[in-house]
């Protein structure tokens, strides 16, 4: 019998058919008409397994058995405890025939001993699967919360992952608001708008919170361990419960993890197991993912405050059309090239496209090609590798790695050398880099804006800047107003600046007098804006008094005669042609291209050709300013 049972305990998987197989032997080698397998849990006694008739069986009769350890008899049944390592509290029991219980006494030991290792053998193989396949499930569900950056998308998935695991009906993750004693459930499963509030001290989440324990509460102890002040609110009635502790990587208890209403029966030992794996790894990804959540909003707010702090102020038509178009831009991928003379803001222009685009989260990184020497430039740009020249004592990346993903604005891209263009191009069209000393391609994702001061398109005609890399850069033009031609945007930019330094300098802004506002007028402003900026920022420091009037203005800043003024003493006849060229170039480059240039001055295209060929004029010089398409102001 003993090696019939070890044959049937390794060929079975599952302990309850190795039961109903395993007890009809025994009770034909007892000799008995009935046998029963009981557990012990609580102050109740549960069957296992039983075969045979259905005899009345003493409870007493099983106790003794447990508290003595060894045989008992009482009205014709024998009972005798399983042995095991660590004792569940299980008894063995045989009724037999009128007169033979003494004569079964010493094989009821045997057969509980016999059963006792079968049994463990089984449940031990059975509950190694069971972990193996519980701990693949966990691995899988973690795996998919590791990919999840949303805390309220991610308790979801936490809550309906245990709810399957388990088998339980409704799960909810009870995060601690620590300062206001509370404990907020999200999500609360089968609740409306999926969030319960209770006192940090109440039921068993909140004995949990406290103790730090795991609770296991069975459907005989519910009605009073269970507060079912929230059931009755929620229209919902608590059988079980399987409540465990949320501990962070520190030790600090960030909530309680519950699981209600076992589908079949009460939770297991074996569910509490599941349950404190499932929430170790829970924390973990609660934490990762607040943590990612916080720096995600960190990095959308230092976002936003930049943005905030880069306007391209103005009222003046050219300027609300910059806007306009720029608007435009900001959505798409095309290059653009910023033109305009030093200081009217082309970099403010590329900041505000970047932070106006989807790249705004990503990187705005800055280089003024004009400081770039030859040997300098491919280092600086694309990156190097360690010992790749005597001073490269570690790797560097480049500012086109830096920048991937958002906004590489090149200033001053008319004075990069030569050289400089044609690497330059190779990575314009292929959008990978090479580390100088390296080999391995770094694909590379940033938005090129390039700015210059200088007419690009003369310089290819002289062949100075290459025709490749002029129209990969130019695909769309913007060109900034120098200041003098935006004499409505003069005051509005003083106070501006004037009231910013002010407030850093901890200081109220003096009032410009309406001579300080004409003399602003009329200066000439070769500096453009980074010089009324610099002559705002030495008021706010510097002068002392409360109204700056045009005397105090030149601090630093004196009128000049603007450097295209015509001679004085030039006849009527000299001057007019004079005027007349310069109002036909300014027209040509304004429009882009001769026939709305001719429409702008009333005249025919042949008519406009015919007058510049009056003038001395050809078509080439008048269009040197223009650099590329441009898109009409909206």
């Amino acid at each position: 019998m003993a090696q019939q049972l070890l044959m049937l305990a390794a060929e079975r998987d599952d302990p309850q058919m190795f039961l109903d197989e395993a007890l009809p032997t025994l009770m034909a080698g007892a000799g008995s008409d009935a046998t029963v397998l009981l557990r012990g849990e609580r102050g109740r006694w549960r069957v296992l397994s039983r075969v045979g008739l259905d005899r009345p069986l003493s409870w007493d009769l099983l106790a003794e058995a447990l508290d003595s350890e060894r045989t008992v008899v009482q009205k014709g049944w024998s009972a005798a405890p399983l042995p095991g390592w660590d004792p569940l509290n299980e008894v063995l029991a045989f009724h037999h025939p009128q007169g033979e219980v003494r004569q079964a006494v010493p094989g009821t030991s045997q057969m509980a001993e016999w059963l006792g290792a079968g049994l463990r053998t089984v449940r031990t193989r059975h509950r190694q699967r069971q972990q193996i396949g519980r701990l693949q499930t966990v691995l899988e569900i973690t795996r998919q919360w590791s990919q999840t950056q949303r805390t309220d998308e991610l308790l979801q998935q936490i809550a309906e992952a245990a709810t399957r695991l388990l088998q339980a009906e409704r799960a909810s993750i009870f995060l601690w608001d620590k300062r206001n004693h509370v404990l907020v459930g999200r999500p609360a499963l089968g609740v409306e708008q999926g969030e319960l509030r209770i006192a940090d001290d109440v039921g068993v989440v909140g004995q949990v919170l406290q103790t730090g324990e795991l609770r296991r509460v069975d459907h005989q102890e519910a009605g009073g361990e269970i507060d079912h002040r929230v059931d009755r609110q929620l229209k919902f009635r608590t059988r079980n419960l399987l409540c465990a502790p949320l501990q962070s990587s520190r030790g600090d208890r960030l909530g309680a993890f519950e699981v209600l209403n076992k589908s079949r029966g009460d939770f297991t030992p074996d569910d509490e197991l599941a349950l404190a794996e499932l929430a170790g790894h829970a924390a973990v990804a609660l934490e990762n993912t607040r943590q990612v959540e916080q720096l995600l909003t960190t990095r959308n707010q230092l976002a936003e405050q930049a943005a905030s702090h880069v306007q391209l102020l103005g009222e003046c038509a050219a300027i609300q059309g910059l806007r306009s178009t720029m608007e435009r831009l900001a959505e798409t991928e095309l290059a653009i090239l910023i033109l305009g003379e030093n200081g009217t803001g082309k970099e403010v222009v590329a900041q505000r496209l970047h932070y106006l685009s989807p790249r705004r989260h990503q990187p705005f990184v800055a280089v003024n090609c004009a400081a770039l020497t030859e040997t300098l430039l491919e280092s600086e740009l694309f990156g190097h590798e360690k010992g790749a020249f005597t001073d490269a004592h570690e790797a560097r990346p480049g500012k086109f790695e830096l920048a991937s993903g958002g906004t590489l604005f090149l200033d001053e891209i008319g004075d990069l050398s030569p050289g400089g263009q044609a690497k330059l191009l190779r990575v314009l069209e292929e959008k990978v880099v090479v580390r100088v000393g390296g080999s391995h391609q770094i694909a590379t994702d940033a938005r090129v804006i390039a700015a210059t001061n200088q007419n690009l398109a003369k310089m290819v005609r002289e062949r100075r800047f290459r025709e490749d890399v002029f129209f990969r850069l130019s695909v769309v033009t913007l060109e900034l107003p120098p200041l003098r031609e935006r004499d409505g945007d003069i005051l509005l930019l003083g106070e501006h600046f004037l009231n910013h330094f002010c407030v850093k300098a901890r200081r109220t802004p003096p009032r410009l007098t309406p001579a300080a506002r004409q003399r602003l007028l009329e200066h000439h402003w070769p500096g453009n804006i980074r010089e009324l900026r610099n002559l705002m920022e030495r008021l706010a420091y510097l002068f002392q008094g409360d109204e700056v009037d045009a005397a105090d203005l030149a601090f630093g800043t004196t009128p000049e005669p603007p450097s295209n003024a015509m001679p004085l003493d030039l006849p009527l006849t000299e001057a007019t042609r004079r005027f007349q060229i310069r109002y036909i170039e300014q027209q040509i480059q304004a429009a882009g291209n001769m026939t709305d240039a001719a429409a702008r001055l009333g005249l025919h295209r042949s008519n406009l050709y015919r007058k510049m060929h009056q003038l001395g004029m050809s078509s080439e010089d008048a269009a040197e300013g223009f650099a590329g398409p441009r898109i009409p102001p909206s």
